[in-house]
């Protein structure tokens, strides 16, 4: 029984398709990695401004320390996803 011939794939799909292969989610985890970051800075800046205001200052200050750090995490995992993408 003979197969039917397969079209030949392209170039540019081929290597698409084998970057997705070599790591797989990568847009996905990138998109993570923003969509926390943008959180993150969201809160930050809500924070920011009861720190600015005087309210809650006990409270607001831990927070803002812990979203900041929030955003400092997913750009530096971001730009590590980044740089794992241009080495491959």
């Amino acid at each position: 029984m003979t197969h039917p011939q397969r079209p030949p794939i392209s170039p540019e799909k081929y290597a698409r398709l084998k970057a997705e292969a070599k790591a797989p989610y990568r847009g996905l985890r990138k998109f993570i990695y923003f969509g926390l970051g943008a959180s993150g800075l969201i809160g930050a800046f809500i924070f920011l401004t009861q720190l600015l205001a005087g309210r809650d200052v006990g409270a607001a200050l831990p927070n803002f320390a812990l979203q900041i750090g929030v955003v400092a995490l997913m750009v530096s995992l971001y730009r590590w996803e980044q740089r794992k993408e241009h080495k491959s």
